[in-house]
């Protein structure tokens, strides 16, 4: 966590957040906990948009599935991924199902979107690529 007191008149940031409860949201640069690929970072800019929300939900035909949203907002339980400019939001719930697995944009004929590819907590998932079951120790 960075913290910098800058002084805004009598109080500095430090005085003022001791005083408040405020939360700040966790910012992760190159660690292993969810790898960001290159074909993700330039389509976010291709689209000119700078955060991805992935939230992983209970249902589809696995059990789990994944859900992508372009939601730049950050929540109070959030884990905020930055490579090279753009933000990959995640609640720390998700973050537990997809951690040290990566976000892709795969392109094909019928359909381009984002996806998890090699995720350690997945046992198995449908054809589709959107949803999977957890894997059992």
């Amino acid at each position: 966590a960075v913290v910098s007191t800058q002084s805004t008149g009598n109080y500095d940031a430090m005085s003022i957040v001791s005083r408040s409860i405020r939360f700040v949201p966790i910012i992760m640069r190159h660690l292993s906990t969810l790898n960001i690929d290159d074909s993700a970072v330039k389509q976010l800019k291709r689209i000119e948009e700078d955060s991805l929300r992935i939230t992983v939900d209970g249902g589809g035909c696995s059990g789990f599935q994944y859900k992508f949203e372009l939601d730049g907002a950050v929540g109070e339980d959030d884990v905020v991924i930055e490579k090279d400019g753009i933000q990959v939001i995640t609640d720390s719930i998700s973050l537990d199902f997809i951690k040290d697995s990566t976000v892709e944009f795969h392109e094909e004929l019928i359909r381009s979107s984002f996806r998890i590819v090699s995720n350690p907590q997945a046992d198995q998932g449908c054809s589709c690529g959107v949803s999977f079951s957890v894997k059992i120790d």
